[in-house]
């Protein structure tokens, strides 16, 4: 029978455990499902022989709830949850959200600001001897210093503000394991220095590490800012990556190397943990966990991306080698699922980051590590890549022969310039996908029309969008559907001025002839490309003047007409 890890005493005392040898502390509802970074932590940590307890959204005004499982043998471990707890908590225009998916009732309020720095000192308040271990995507983009758009200043590495002991980056499963197992064994954390994949303070600058400029001068020098994160970015390669460090005041924080990918053994078998796939019984006495609808009944086929898109922080967390699993361990999940109570015959995704991503790498990239000089995608997709569809259409016509299964969705995205750049799969997948995968709509992202800004986001130019969406057009006309492209779109980002905007809107008018829904004002999180430029106003890899809107009435008109069905005069904007 699968069992949740205990939340309360009461379930500690029913397991027989009078101590837990780790304890998990969590800025979401704790959901039992290898979507939530905390459940594929804690599950790793028991299948090693552990005794884990997690705690939810402690009240961090009190000691009464980070102290209610005791004190761990071992560690605690930190995470602000599945999202940035700033992302979580605040609009991109800054305000206040009103709900929250990832708490139990859809509450706002329920997770305070900069939840990993605030948890963790509240454990060091009340468990002063007790190593504290934090993680998850807030922590890992926020190991050095950073922009922080919320305070409009750059802050010190999270290592510090936290006073944790400890930085895991990554998806960090080898390494917590590695880490659990030294201090099993007596070790201490000082040991732990020399493992792949975390972040150390210290008062002695390491003699093997490439250093940064150091946090007094990014802050005075957004010149320096930006040769820090030129720096940090391409050391971020676990076959070529080197140990960096960054000076803050009299410490030194020190990164490693990032931990290797793990294999697809591996893979398979973290995935195939006893995970419950539902909300803890503790939470749901406090009501509905939205962020479980979507990802119930979806299966995590792939992690990692090569797509190297300037907004996003995927590379640096689940890094750019993509490592997949075995069909034979995506179809035993998939049997799992049609064996639960509610599962009403529909996967609703079988993906990673980027669904078509499944099956192939470059051997260059896994050999000698991720070119400096190129990216894999842009400006063209690179030949050393070989895109090749066909393992991920066998895998889905596998999944679509198991009992009990109707319908298999992909709804994580594709990249439509692989689908292009299959020249002997590409097109049978796109069939594939349009008679068996989608209901009516296909999710894309060309993000942006205006050439200008999407080589700065570094996304396809959109001759390759308008190629796609003409196949995918003579398809479905061809298979007699009506289904559509629905695309998503970015508002304001770096580069996008007045200008681009109207070329969007003229764009969205002219060849979509629909009002867009997915469209987002462009947030700068901690450790991107875009936020550098944001920020610095510079490309930090050429150097080049980028032009950045930071007026919130005007990154907001970039949103309202593209929303809007008439065009916004000149003498409005000027006005804003």
């Amino acid at each position: 029978m699968k069992m949740f890890l205990p939340m309360t005493k009461k379930e500690m005392n029913n397991l027989g455990w009078e101590e837990l040898d780790v304890i998990l502390v969590t800025g979401d509802a704790y959901v039992d499902h290898p979507s939530f970074g905390v459940a594929l932590i804690a599950r790793v940590l028991e299948d090693s022989g552990l005794r884990v307890g997690v705690i939810s959204q402690p009240d961090w005004r009190t000691a009464d709830d980070i102290t209610r499982l005791g004190k761990p043998k071992l560690f605690f471990g930190i995470t602000a949850g599945n999202v940035d707890s700033m992302v979580a908590n605040y609009t991109a225009s800054r305000r206040k959200r009103r709900t929250d998916d990832y708490t139990p009732g859809g509450y706002a309020g329920k997770r305070p600001d900069r939840a990993t720095i605030v948890y963790s000192n509240l454990v060091k308040k009340y468990f002063k001897d007790v190593p504290v271990i934090i993680g998850g995507i807030e922590a890992s983009l926020r190991r050095f210093a950073h922009y922080d758009w919320w305070s409009d200043s750059v802050r010190r590495s999270i290592l510090l503000d936290s006073k944790a002991d400890l930085l895991v980056y990554g998806m960090a499963e080898r390494t917590i394991v590695q880490i659990a197992e030294i201090l099993r064994k007596g070790g201490s954390i000082q040991d732990c220095y020399g493992l792949r994949g975390v972040v150390y303070w210290t008062s002695k600058i390491p003699e093997d590490a490439l250093i940064l400029p150091s946090f007094e001068e990014v802050k005075l020098d957004k010149r320096k800012y930006a040769e820090a994160f030129k720096k940090f970015y391409l050391e971020n390669d676990p076959i070529t990556g080197e140990k960096l460090t960054q000076l803050h005041g009299t410490q030194w924080v020190v990164q490693n190397p990032p931990q290797y990918p793990l294999t697809q053994k591996e893979l398979d078998h973290i995935y195939g943990l006893n995970y419950t796939r539902k909300v803890h019984p503790e939470c749901l006495k406090k009501g509905h966990v939205k962020a479980i609808e979507t990802v119930k009944f979806s299966i995590t086929s792939h992690r990692g991306c090569y797509g190297g898109c300037a907004f996003c922080a995927i590379t640096l967390h689940q890094g750019k080698i993509v490592t997949w699993r075995s069909k034979e361990s995506v179809i035993e999940e998939a049997k799992k699922i049609t064996k639960m109570d509610d599962f009403k015959g529909i996967i609703s995704d079988v993906g990673g980051p980027t669904a078509n991503m499944y099956g192939y790498e470059c051997d260059k990239k896994l050999k000698h590590g991720t070119c400096r000089d190129k990216l894999c995608l842009f400006p063209e997709v690179c030949p050393s890549l070989r895109v090749n569809h066909s393992k991920y259409i066998e895998l889905l016509e596998e999944l679509r022969k198991i009992p009990k299964v109707r319908k298999v969705f992909v709804s994580s995205g594709i990249r439509h310039d692989l689908v292009l750049e299959d020249k002997k799969y590409g097109e049978f997948f796109l069939i594939k996908l349009s008679e068996h995968h989608i209901s009516g709509q296909l999710k894309l992202a060309p993000e942006h029309s205006d050439s200008r800004v999407l080589k700065l986001m570094r996304k396809p130019d959109i001759s390759k969008f308008r190629r796609f969406k003409s196949e995918f057009q003579k398809i479905n006309k061809r298979l007699r559907k009506k289904q559509y492209i629905i695309v998503y779109l970015i508002a304001a980002h770096p580069g996008s001025g007045e200008r681009e905007a109207k070329n969007l809107k003229n764009f969205v008018k002219a060849e979509l002839k629909y009002r867009p829904q997915q469209v987002q004002i462009f947030t700068p999180t901690p450790s991107t490309i875009s936020t550098t430029m944001y920020y610095t106003g510079l490309d930090p890899f050429t150097n080049e003047k980028v032009f950045v809107e930071k007026s919130e009435r005007k990154r907001r008109w970039q949103k309202d007409i593209l929303l809007s069905e008439k065009n916004i005069s000149d003498s409005k904007f000027k006005k804003l």
